[in-house]
């Protein structure tokens, strides 16, 4: 252990209290941070101990914290190279210091990304591993002393390291109302970036320092006793724009630096005391009335804060005057209350400078921290803590994607890419395989695992939290389902037709009211994806085309024409109805004394058939809702019935001769046709004849049996 690092750490230790280092075991860290870090050297060949012992000292004397913070730093460091068990660091150094070491070891381990899309994002990943408001106080000083030595770094890493700067640790500081550590943050990285114009503006500031100086006692001088005359006491003070706020604005306006009218603006601060905020905003006026009664105001630039204070809480009177060079000067006016206010952070001044406001748990917890910050007590509020609403995840390549606590692996999926979202079986957490389900954590390193069939389903919408997932899984929902729907239909259709049940349209209307079913396309869907059967769909169909047809022949039967009662009705056809039209069916030819039955047409009246008609079984089965009671009357009239039978017989000489006597003698004679033919050496055909009833038919059937060389004869329909 060199003598200049023991000297660097007595510095350290004179910035507190014996009974501070006692309990904090400052000495302990440092200890431990000397054997860690024992052997190592920076890349100017100092020893690394140096950067340890640097960060410790801004962290105490330009920050401001206490030694159990700058006991922590010191533990980072040397964690970094040789880690300690959490759990024994906790047990030597307690709770506090333990936590704080924790979330700067997680900060340390990001691969941070320098572009601006991806900035905010890792601003709020390192602040929300800073459970503890001093880890991300600590993670600035550190970055602050390595901007200091980055003179000492190769010259390719002075890029990375000043963009990391500007867009990662630069706006935290500002957040935070470190305005002094943020503006020299922006200026060093401004050193490495632009050196031309760092040294540029910086050459000019030297040399009109004098002339500012001299300017500021010109503009004053007329103006204090008459200040003094009314009773007031105050500080005169001016601040210079840094190096890169003045770049800033040229860049902003096109101007070059001497177009830059507020390089540097006066204020003056009111100390004596004021028994009301009331007096306080009269004071300010009055100042400003003695200013403007010497000086031109350019009303346009007046900024009155202090009769309505910024949202922010900041109070201060701005003006603008044309002194006697000619030259603009920014005067701000304030009284002591209101300069600490602003200074200490309490009027977020990192807001109303335009840097990007954070609306959720991250802004209102940086507020706390600024508050704890500028207490008098050398240590920080260890209960505060800051409990996130979002989630950190990195890829495997190292890039940062911002989710909504909660979030799972296919939040994750579609937080990247839809099709990746849509393909997703699963991922690789941390090295392990999870689920699609499986809940996400800050920090963790994600691989997604796709699938070429995998697509989204209904339930996926239970497994993620995050709006972009959620519209996303529904939209291809739907895609899918107008596919499906469109299988689905052309089922339908192709059954309907083989069916012969009627419209489309009208059975897909009837389906969807019958099942219950919201739209058309969530029962095509259905009969697609086989959730609905086409053998329950014929039924409903089948039924309704029943239903319809009986209320339609009903309703022709009873709009069929009546007709009066003459000895020639020789069918009863329903007892429930008056004389009904009715003929007898063709196909069977029903006689007097037949088994028959009524069996009503569309249009048509009704028809008389035989119930042994060959279609009588068709009849009885399909349209059983149309067949009605039929009977002969009692007492039949004088009316013939035509019967046709079928004769084969052998081929002999006289036997048409044979059969015509037997049909004279058993039917009255009365033949209406013969027609036979010969085949094969037989005689085959039919015979119509007339006959009055059943009996008499069957008597000339038996006789015609019993001729001699007829081998068969037989009554058919028609």
């Amino acid at each position: 252990m060199t003598r200049s690092v023991e000297q660097k750490f007595t510095t350290l230790s004179a910035l507190f209290l014996p009974q501070e280092l006692e309990k904090s075991g400052l000495r302990s860290a440092y200890e431990r941070a000397a054997q860690a870090l024992n052997g190592r050297v920076r890349e100017n060949g100092d020893p690394f101990i140096f950067h340890a012992l640097d960060v410790a000292l801004i962290v105490a004397g330009e920050v401001g914290l206490g030694a159990q913070a700058t006991a922590a730093a010191l533990l980072h460091e040397a964690d970094c190279v040789l880690p300690v068990d959490a759990a024994e660091l906790q047990r030597t150094f307690g709770k506090e210091i333990a936590s704080v070491v924790a979330g700067l070891n997680k900060i340390s381990r990001l691969d941070l990304k320098t572009t601006a899309l991806q900035a905010e994002a890792f601003r709020k990943l390192i602040v929300s591993y800073s459970t503890n408001p001093q880890v991300i106080v600590i993670k600035l000083a550190d970055r602050l002393e390595v901007m200091r030595s980055l003179s000492f770094f190769p010259k390719s890493k002075h890029a990375k390291k000043s963009a990391e700067t500007l867009l990662l640790f630069a706006p935290l500081a500002h957040k935070l109302g470190l305005y002094n550590l943020k503006s020299e943050l922006e200026d060093l990285s401004l050193r490495y970036t632009e050196p031309v114009v760092y040294r540029d503006i910086n050459t000019k500031l030297k040399l009109s320092e004098k002339a500012r100086s001299l300017l500021v006692e010109d503009f004053i001088a007329p103006l204090r006793s008459e200040l003094q005359r009314k009773g007031y006491t105050f500080d005169l003070k001016y601040r210079t724009k840094s190096a890169y706020s003045i770049w800033a604005k040229m860049q902003k306006q096109g101007v070059p630096f001497e177009g830059v009218y507020d390089v540097f603006a006066i204020r003056i601060v009111l100390d004596t005391p004021f028994e009301s905020r009331q007096g306080e905003v009269a004071a300010c006026w009055d100042v400003y009335s003695t200013i403007t009664s010497r000086y031109e105001p350019d009303l346009k630039r007046l900024r009155d804060w202090v009769t309505k204070p910024k949202e922010n809480g900041y109070e201060s009177l701005h003006a603008t005057v044309k002194v006697a060079a000619g030259q603009d000067v920014e005067v701000q006016i304030r009284t002591r209350r209101m300069d600490d206010n602003a200074e200490h952070g309490m009027a977020a001044h990192w807001r109303y400078k335009g840097v990007q406001q954070d609306r959720g748990g991250v802004e209102s917890w940086l507020a706390h921290m600024r508050n704890s910050l500028k207490t008098a007590g050398s240590e920080v509020d260890y209960d505060m803590t800051f409990t996130p609403s979002e989630i950190f995840v990195f890829t495997p390549a190292g890039d940062l994607r911002q989710l909504k606590v909660g979030a799972t692996v296919l939040d994750f999926a579609f937080d990247i890419h839809s099709t990746l979202g849509c393909r997703c079986t699963g991922a690789i957490r941390n090295g392990k395989h999870v689920s699609i389900r499986e809940a996400l954590q800050t920090g963790d390193v994600v691989d997604v695992l796709t699938g070429k069939n995998q697509s989204p389903t209904l339930d996926w919408l239970e497994y993620v939290v995050t709006a972009k997932a959620k519209n996303r899984i529904r939209q291809k929902l739907r895609e899918d389902e107008s596919k499906v729907a469109a299988i689905g239909r052309e089922a339908l259709e192709r059954k309907l037709k083989n069916w012969k049940l009627g419209a489309h349209l009208d059975a897909v209307a009837l389906l969807v009211k019958h099942f219950k079913i919201k739209t058309a396309a969530e029962l095509f869907v259905k009969l697609a994806l086989e959730e609905l059967d086409f053998a329950l769909v014929h039924d409903v169909l089948q039924k309704h085309a029943a239903g319809e047809k009986e209320q339609a022949a009903k309703r022709a039967v009873q709009k069929a024409p009546a007709k009066p009662s003459s000895p020639s009705d020789y069918i009863v056809v329903s007892e429930q109805l008056s004389s009904v039209e009715y003929k007898l069916g063709k196909c069977c030819n029903p006689i007097y004394g037949d088994d028959v039955f009524g069996f009503v047409t569309v249009g048509s009246g009704v028809t008389i058939h035989r119930t042994t008609c060959p279609n009588a079984a068709r009849l009885l089965n399909q349209y059983a809702y149309r067949v009605i009671p039929a009977k002969w009357r009692q007492q039949a009239d004088s009316s013939s019935f035509q019967a046709v039978i079928k004769v084969s017989a052998a081929n002999e000489i006289g036997l048409q001769q044979k059969l015509g006597e037997v049909v004279d003698t058993y039917a009255a004679g009365a033949v209406r046709s013969v027609q036979l033919t010969q085949s094969r050496g037989m005689l085959e055909g039919q015979m119509r004849v007339f006959v009055k009833n059943v009996k008499q038919l069957d008597t000339l059937i038996y006789h015609l049996r019993s001729t001699k060389g007829v081998h068969k004869a037989v009554r058919v329909g028609c």
